[in-house]
């Protein structure tokens, strides 16, 4: 079903280590007092205490049972997890708040399909900064970030609603820019209303 709604869904998209968890902190710090924006938490099959983004924990049975039950907007696995992002988002679209979430490049198709009012930021960074990153954090191994590498480099995310967002300052400077990118994206969709 293609829903019309009020708010725009802003789909942060990008490499593991691109940096999206910190941009989209960062802008939940500076937005979401303002109830303009609303920034969901995902409910992940990966204890709530692994690092990383703030998410719902949830078993493997319960997130199963809630695909079912229609309790997601979005959901896919990736790496051996699974992730949802809860039908609530519908709600505040509907109240005319912007729904920012992170969610991986394979679901773009599915969101497309469900949502008219839709906007996908593409999150780059060099490929020498997105090792470093991913070395930094020390969850994967060398072979590992090889692999996520050529998967960054593989996968292009293209289509008239995609803003690429270059990640590459630091955090402070690059957050500043994200929110401004969040501000025009809201901009530009309640003028189209």
């Amino acid at each position: 079903m293609n829903r019309s709604a009020a708010g725009a869904l802003i789909l942060v998209v990008g490499a593991s280590g691109a940096g999206k968890d910190s941009l989209i902190a960062g802008a939940r710090n500076a937005l979401a007092p303002a109830e303009r924006f609303s920034f969901p938490r995902r409910e992940v099959t990966r204890p709530a205490d692994s690092g990383g983004e703030p998410h719902v924990e949830i078993d493997e049975a319960t997130f199963a049972y809630r695909v079912v039950a229609g309790a997601y907007a979005l959901n896919w696995s990736a790496h051996g997890l699974c992730y949802g992002i809860p039908v609530v988002i519908d709600d505040h679209l509907a109240m005319g708040r912007h729904v920012v979430v992170n969610v991986s490049r394979g679901v773009l198709d599915q969101a497309r399909t469900r949502y008219r009012r839709l906007t996908v930021i593409d999150v780059r960074v060099p490929a020498d900064l997105l090792v470093a990153r991913l070395a930094e954090r020390g969850r994967e191994t060398p072979a590992e970030i090889a692999g996520r590498l050529a998967r960054a480099e593989a996968f292009v995310v293209s289509g008239a609603d995609v803003v690429t967002f270059r990640n590459d300052r630091p955090l402070g400077e690059a957050t500043g820019k994200f929110v401004r990118t969040l501000e025009a994206i809201s901009r530009r969709t309640d003028s189209g209303r």
